[in-house]
């Protein structure tokens, strides 16, 4: 893998000291311009994903696409470690609309330690930009307010976000090491079952500078702040046009 052009695919020119400014700089470089996405999954036929760092390189470096959580935060591990640091992959459980949670290894993130733990993930979407402590401290940017939470009597801490004035889980995650071979079997799972959210809708965001592009199978929402304005897709301007124009991705 190439540590300069991976830098430079997120607009980095060179490597900083393994520090927390420039893991900052590292996890917001990577939203700013690594979309998220699952269009491998939605083609057809679906392009099957594979751990495999080389394949994963060349994917998101090389070819200038995105992925979802096991790919993008698969890959910037290797990029992290390659910076200096010591991070770890650790398995999350994401929160449905139902209100239950998903399995073990239903997403993939990161904790990278330095003076404390951080939590880092540069794979779930709309989602915070900088690395949090597990403190409870509260962060804020852009995306909105952030705050990571133990859970009482559980080796589990929450990911919470505030919705209306209320902290709402966004996923609950255990600091276990993982190995990232752990994740395939839900990583086939996530590409493969009818009852995943990957293969019932297209995907594609990109945090901005002001807010976030979204694509859906209708048009593009652009946010900036709290406004969002919808462009849906035309003759003229078909999804095939916004990929590249918006995402810098040619399928």
């Amino acid at each position: 893998m190439n540590i300069n052009a991976y830098l430079s695919r997120i607009g980095i020119q060179s490597i900083g000291s393994p520090n927390l400014p420039f893991l900052t700089r590292l996890q917001e470089d990577h939203v700013l311009h690594v979309p998220f996405e699952n269009l491998d999954i939605m083609a057809d036929p679906p392009v099957p994903i594979q751990l495999s760092i080389p394949a994963l390189y060349k994917k998101v470096v090389e070819n200038g696409r995105g992925g979802f959580c096991y790919e993008l935060n698969g890959l910037f591990h290797e990029l992290l470690q390659a910076c200096g640091y010591q991070v770890s992959y650790i398995s999350a459980r994401v929160k449905n609309e139902e209100g239950s949670f998903g399995p073990p290894f239903d997403h993939l993130a990161l904790l990278v330690y330095l003076d404390q733990p951080y939590l880092v993930d540069v794979g779930f979407g709309d989602h915070y930009r900088s690395p949090l402590p597990l403190t409870g401290v509260v962060h804020e940017d852009i995306s909105g307010c952030y705050r990571i939470m133990k859970l009482e009597g559980s080796k589990e801490y929450e990911l919470q976000k505030q919705k209306n004035g209320e902290w709402a889980t966004q996923y609950r995650f255990s600091v276990e090491p993982c190995s990232w071979e752990s994740f395939n079997s839900m990583c086939d799972y996530k590409q493969t079952s009818p009852h995943s959210k990957f293969t019932q809708k297209r995907i594609c965001t990109m945090a901005t500078h002001e807010g976030r592009i979204t694509l859906s199978d209708k048009g593009i929402t652009i946010t900036k702040g709290k406004e969002k304005t919808e462009y849906p897709f035309t003759s003229e301007q078909p999804l095939e046009w916004a990929l590249p124009y918006y995402f810098g991705i040619a399928l």
